[in-house]
This record gives C-alpha cells, sequence and structure tokens, in this order.
C-alpha cells in the first residue's frame, strides 16, 4: 500500500507502468523459453514455465493493489474506468504469457528446421508489436504534461499506428508460418500438430492484445 501511495505521489499512471513493468518480465521470460525449447533443454523449459507463473502472480497482486487502492479523490487526466480498462488489457498479456509456459510444458516438441526460419519470424513481430505497447505506456506522464493534446498526443498517436502496422506484419507472418506447417503436416505427430497451433494461437494474443490497448489508447486521445 505505501509503494502504491509513493508511486500515485509521482504521477497517477506510476502504478499502470509499474504493471506493465511486471508484465515485461513475464514477455522476457516467454523469449526465455522458447530459446530453451529450440535447444531441447525440457528442464529448462519446466522451470521457466513456473518463474512466468510467479511473475504473473506478482503482476496480478500489482493490478489488485492498484485496483484497489486507486485514490477517490486522485485528479485524473482520464477517466478510472479507462485507467482500469487499460490495466486489464496489460494484464491480458501477463496471462497469455503464462498460457504460453504451460502449453509448452504439456509435450516435448523440437523446433523443426522446416518452419525454424518462419517461427522465429512470426515470434520476433509479436515481440516488436508489445515492445511498442510498452513505449506507448511510458509517454504517459509527458501525455499528462500536455493534458493528453498538443504535439506529445499527435506523437503517440503516430505510435499507435506503428502497433497496427506491426500488428499488420505479424499476421502476414503467421499466416504465412501456418502454411508452411499444413505444407509439412506429414512431418509432425496428430499430438504435435494440435498443440503448435495452440501455442501459435496464445503467441499471436501478444500482438493482438497489444493493437487492442493501443487503440484504446488512441480513444482517449480522439476524446479530448
Amino acid at each position: 500500500m505505501r509503494t502504491l501511495v509513493k508511486l500515485f505521489a509521482k504521477s497517477p499512471f506510476a502504478p499502470l507502468q509499474k504493471h506493465m513493468d511486471d508484465v515485461s518480465e513475464c514477455v522476457k521470460k516467454v523469449k526465455e523459453i522458447f530459446e530453451a525449447m529450440e535447444q531441447n533443454d525440457s528442464k529448462s523449459v519446466s522451470r521457466i514455465s513456473k518463474e512466468i507463473s510467479k511473475l504473473e502472480a506478482k503482476a496480478d497482486t500489482t493490478k489488485n493493489e492498484l485496483r484497489n487502492h486507486l485514490p477517490g479523490s486522485l485528479f485524473m487526466p482520464i477517466s478510472k474506468a479507462a485507467l482500469l480498462e487499460i490495466l486489464s488489457l496489460q494484464d491480458d498479456i501477463a496471462d497469455d504469457c503464462e498460457d504460453i509456459g504451460v502449453l509448452l510444458t504439456l509435450k516435448d516438441l523440437t523446433l523443426k528446421d522446416v518452419i525454424k526460419e518462419d517461427f522465429k519470424n512470426f515470434l520476433g513481430k509479436n515481440y516488436e508489436t508489445y515492445e511498442l505497447i510498452k513505449e506507448i505506456i511510458a509517454e504517459f506522464d509527458n501525455l499528462l504534461e500536455t493534458s493528453f493534446t498538443g504535439r506529445e498526443a499527435e506523437k503517440v498517436k503516430s505510435m499507435v499506428s506503428n502497433v497496427a502496422l506491426k500488428e499488420h506484419e505479424t499476421d502476414l507472418a503467421q499466416r504465412k508460418l501456418l502454411k508452411n506447417i499444413f505444407r509439412n503436416e506429414d512431418q509432425f505427430t496428430h499430438a504435435e500438430f494440435q498443440l503448435w497451433l495452440l501455442i501459435l494461437r496464445e503467441i499471436r494474443t501478444l500482438s493482438n492484445t497489444s493493437e487492442k490497448l493501443a487503440h484504446r489508447i488512441r480513444n482517449l486521445l480522439d476524446l479530448e
């Protein structure tokens, strides 16, 4: 509670940014778990999956504390409802990371050479989309100084457009990867094939949710 009070004193968006930092720790571990999978290191995959779950729980704690202790008299340039909606979308990303970690522990998987390049490209696009929305959340303090208007608002609107562009690139990368997987379906067992489809769907949510978050912020700017 004291930590949150100090954060609110610094900026009404500081707790939100703190939560995004927690989310980022989950995303970093997702990078690590796929590196372990590529090296066929099942023990590390299992260990990192547990670490992601702990980090997701930490993000949940931050989220709940923010929700429970949001000051009623706090001056906000945006509504509390909007802030909580942004918080919820951020938390969805942490949840997605945990789901990815769990899926990778269901069965030992190998990153087959035939899909390796397309998979890494797809995975990288999702990371890049997330990093862009993280940068937008970091800009909230600058937006606050300009009352969510002016050059800073235009800058963030441009950043939102970049998120949408990167999300589209992710979509194209996914299509290419899926075509590759279906074209080489005979190289996968039925269980591997189905599990890969589930994993790809969960990875995709990283960029999907990042875009939803970006558009929610853009809507706030359009209201000003």
